[in-house]
């Protein structure tokens, strides 16, 4: 079968908005191609270090590889992914150069090569990312693994943004706790607070792919007995008070419902807002200091800035 990629040159602000237009348009999955990733420290714990090639990666901004099935409607498809993107632009996010470039490519050469980069991952104190093809013995007796397919869908759960929700999860989900996942994906964080032992935890995407990824890799990591996926708009329809609210979304999203989250997180609860590029912390800050929260931590991540806020009494 003949696949077309579709490669776009953009900033690192926009991988999550642009990845996800380019999964509602039908991409089987993304690539992300990120200069940061040559510089990176790492620990060689589980054996996952490899040598990347520099010539993969472009010299500045990042590169965001998608690929399509070759159809008669393939144009269509590449010129709605174009004007979503432009679109972005009215929401002020950066789109850097913007370059769209289109190769054609053969199934066998990409449909399970990549596998051969995707190995376990730690991300925080207790959370390991391992894929499901992989053997992996955890290291720790209070190590907890969550199982992805990046083939559903959603990336690998290793995004920084990703990484900082799963760690103020960590701080934040005590036994017995009611969470809320604003905008969830994979389900990731979902399954990380179920782990972490939340009594039961409410999964929101707008998007129905998403929604039917998370239900999927609930399934797979075995926590469907307190995990519910629902397709819904932000926190619409959500009546019970939470103990934590949890949102790894756009600045501007956030920024509109934080008054919203304040109506659902009890006194004494957690906001943890994720998906910020740093420019826009202040603004993030404020409105959620503004919504009745208290900002307990700020955690940085490369570009990206998650916070962990909690309801005043």
């Amino acid at each position: 079968m003949k696949w077309s990629e579709f490669a776009i040159h953009t900033t690192n602000e926009a991988v999550e908005p642009v990845s996800n237009i380019l999964h509602e348009a039908g991409a089987s999955g993304v690539v992300i191609e990120d200069p940061l990733e040559l510089v990176k420290e790492r620990e060689n714990v589980f054996g996952e270090i490899y040598h990347l090639n520099p010539a993969d990666y472009p010299d500045e901004g990042v590169l965001i590889k998608a690929y399509l099935p070759v159809n008669s409607f393939l144009g269509e498809t590449v010129d709605a992914i174009k004007e979503s993107i432009n679109n972005l632009l009215l929401f002020d996010i950066d789109l850097g150069k913007n370059v769209v470039s289109i190769s054609e490519v053969n199934e066998e050469e990409w449909a399970t090569a990549w596998k051969k980069y995707y190995n376990p991952v730690k991300i925080s104190e207790r959370f390991t990312i391992v894929p499901t093809w992989e053997d992996y013995t955890p290291v720790g007796s209070d190590e907890l693994i969550i199982e992805l397919d990046p083939g559903m869908a959603f990336g690998t759960g290793t995004h920084p943004t990703t990484v900082m929700c799963i760690q103020a999860l960590e701080r934040t989900v005590q036994p017995g706790d009611l969470v809320v996942d604003v905008g969830t994906g994979s389900g990731v964080l979902s399954i990380a607070a179920a782990l972490l032992e939340a009594k039961q935890v409410q999964s929101l995407d707008l998007d129905d792919v998403a929604v039917q990824s998370a239900k999927q890799n609930v399934e797979l990591n075995n926590v469907q007995d307190r995990v519910s996926v629902s397709q819904g708009n932000l926190l619409d329809g959500v009546n019970e008070q939470a103990d934590v609210v949890v949102a790894n979304i756009l600045a501007e999203v956030i920024m509109r419902f934080t008054d919203d989250v304040a109506k659902v997180v009890k006194p004494g609860g957690y906001f943890i807002a994720s998906g910020i590029i740093q420019p826009k912390k202040q603004d993030v800050k404020d409105a959620i200091i503004a919504s009745g929260f208290t900002v307990e931590e700020t955690i940085l991540m490369e570009d990206w800035v998650a916070i962990i806020a909690k309801r005043n009494d």
